[in-house]
């Protein structure tokens, strides 16, 4: 029978319209402004106690909550307003500071509003980028010095293997105590000459002063001008590299990680929900030593660490290992690094070392079988002290490093570039450790200098412009479209609205997807090819009837002959699509995203659904006149 469809296609389309009906509802639920309360170290959960502490303290400062919950190791403290939530995260910080110091990350956050039953079903609002919503603001400061600090120390490093090499043995060689300095001392002048001649050849960033010590010569070494800048450079360079990997590893859609000034770098998330998690993973200053432990004395018996060693704590241990100064490799070594478990089932890293890395584990573990490494792990953290600037008090943040071995292990055979790391409290701490280390080292230690929530970038009036075009575009194109097709205007309408669900509802369940300002050009332009589409069928319709074609027969082979007009001009257009989201960025991307899904969606319903209604109003049915 013409015009009929069997049942199944009648439930398709009723199923695909519910299904955008309840994945494009939790847009209609706006969120709140929340206080996030996150344990500083993954995988430790934060209870009750922590929470209540930050509500009496918002309590005693007069802070309106709207209400608080425990959810996914985290405390979520929600407020009526922006001006609350800001005004909360200070006094928060500041409680849980005081009794639960360093422990706690206080992050500004947007907590959704979306009902249980829809969370229940995966259902969630869809990304908005800086642009329409905005997002999160970091600004964070590198630590130049400690970028000095660790320069120096690598060469001092490189060079007492390098004299070593060459026969040339220095009686002292270390970074001076106060100063970016690095001090030589030679026995005699013919030794001091050879030290010159490689530091000329291979260390040209040093200014060399040379001065005599009762019989030795001294070398001093200060960095020029340009190997100060360079080092400076490269530690942001460095950092912004790590700082982008690490969000690209978050999975946040069209985030702003950009160098501001001299020492600064500026990163902007849009639509993030979790900016504890973003902020702890970001702001960690973390890296891994590998050293061996010193089997040449027994800590036991060890009052003060001997020459070229240090005596760390063990973690969740009350004992203390003695480790050689000298690392095997660093984190700076690691091409990749997944979490996993172990054959006990506990949480372990499996590591693999770039080729220089494996090459020196497998060296050094041959030498040493049955003795013992550990994996150090260092993290630096930021400390705001006071002190007394030109007579005045002021306040200075600096970086301190707190290390702890993680694993100590004996060495049962000579392994390289693949190995495992142990000794870890939580698959959750395994993961973001793997995470830092995918995402390379910092050159430096970075702190917060501001965090903000960051308004639309292009001003409420740009975004009520944008949205007031797709209301017009809207309204001009429904108006149309019922005045000339009549009935099947009215259709073809519903089909659009239909579209725009399906449309919400992808953009909603796709994790990547953001929605911007040129997404809404995306959403406006599908709108014109939906109807366009329709435009195709009601003409040609119109056409068969013109040529004395029956009412049932007109609209069969409207929509018959159309289809592959209409199959050719998206197929086009969506491949369009496809290269802009291959080969654009930034809102170039989002432009693409709207546009490709658009038409896929829109061939369903200008195809699928309109001729669903049409069928369900004239098909079975003797039919003189259509509505067209």
């Amino acid at each position: 029978m013409l015009n009929k469809y069997p049942l199944w296609k009648n439930l398709l389309v009723v199923f695909i319209t519910l299904f955008g009906f309840i994945y494009a509802i939790p847009n209609l639920y706006p969120d709140d402004p929340a206080v996030q309360i996150t344990a500083a170290k993954a995988g430790v959960e934060t209870g009750q106690n922590v929470a209540d502490t930050a509500l009496q303290a918002l309590q005693q400062a007069g802070v309106v909550v709207k209400g608080d919950e425990l959810a996914n190791k985290s405390a979520l403290i929600r407020f009526p307003d922006a001006e609350a939530q800001i005004r909360a995260q200070s006094v928060v910080k500041d409680a849980l500071q005081t009794r639960f110091p360093g422990q706690y990350v206080v992050a500004l956050n947007l907590a959704p509003t979306t009902p249980d039953w829809l969370r229940s079903l995966g259902a969630s609002p869809m990304k908005l980028g800086l642009d329409l919503r905005g997002g999160v603001h970091f600004l964070m400061e590198v630590d130049m010095d400690r970028a000095l600090d660790t320069r120096i120390g690598n060469t001092v490093g490189a060079m007492r293997e390098r004299f070593r090499e060459e026969g040339v043995f220095a009686k002292l060689l270390r970074k001076a105590a106060d100063a970016p300095v690095i001090e030589m001392t030679f026995a005699s002048a013919e030794k001091a000459e050879q030290a010159r001649t490689i530091l000329r050849k291979e260390y040209r960033d040093f200014l060399i002063e040379e001065s005599t010590v009762g019989d030795d010569i001294q070398l001093k070494l200060t960095f020029t001008e340009q190997a100060l800048r360079d080092i400076q450079d490269y530690a942001v360079d460095q950092n912004l590299t790590s700082i982008r990997n690490r969000v690209n590893e978050l999975g946040v859609s069209e985030p702003v990680v950009a160098r501001q000034g001299i020492n600064r770098i500026v990163i902007q998330l849009p639509g993030v929900q979790d900016t504890a998690e973003a902020k702890r993973t970001i702001g960690k200053a973390a890296n891994l030593e590998f050293r061996m432990v010193d089997w040449e004395h027994d800590i036991m018996n060890v009052t003060r660490p001997p020459v070229g060693t240090e005596i760390h704590t063990v973690r969740n241990s009350p004992r203390q290992v003695l480790l050689k100064k000298e690392n095997i490799v660093t984190g700076e070594n690691v091409i990749d690094a997944r979490p996993n478990y172990d054959q006990n089932g506990q949480p372990m890293v499996s590591v693999t070392l770039d080729n220089a890395g494996g090459k020196r584990m497998l060296r050094t573990t041959t030498a040493h079988v049955k003795d013992s490494m550990a994996v150090l792990f260092i993290e630096s953290k930021p400390e705001t002290r006071e002190i007394i600037e030109n007579g005045q008090k002021t306040f200075k943040t600096v970086t301190r490093d707190f290390k702890e071995a993680i694993s100590v292990a004996t060495i049962q055979g000579a392994f390289g570039s693949n190995f495992q790391i142990t000794g870890l409290d939580s698959y959750d701490e395994a993961k973001e450790l793997a995470l830092l280390m995918r995402a390379g080292a910092l050159a430096a230690p970075m702190y917060f200098v501001e965090e903000r929530t960051v308004g639309p970038s292009l001003g409420a009036q740009n975004i009520e412009a944008g949205l007031k075009s797709l209301v017009v575009g809207f309204v001009l194109v429904m108006g149309f479209m019922v005045v000339y097709y009549k009935l099947f205007g009215v259709l073809a309408n519903l089909a659009l609205l239909m579209n725009v669900l399906l449309l919400v509802a992808c953009m909603s369940l796709i994790p990547g997807a953001t929605l911007s300002l040129p997404g809404m050009a995306g959403i406006v332009l599908t709108v014109g090819m939906a109807v366009d589409a329709n435009v195709l069928i009601f003409e040609r319709i119109k056409e068969e009837l013109r040529n004395g074609v029956s009412p049932q027969m007109a609209i069969h082979s409207g929509y018959d002959r159309a289809f592959l007009t209409i199959l050719d001009a998206n197929i086009t257009t969506l491949l369009v699509g496809l290269i802009l989201f291959a080969l654009g960025s930034g809102p170039v991307k989002g432009f693409a995203v709207t546009l490709s899904l658009g038409i896929l969606t829109s061939m369903f319903t200008a195809i699928v659904g309109t001729r669903a209604i049409v069928n369900l109003i004239y098909g079975g049915r003797t039919v003189k006149k259509l509505s067209v």
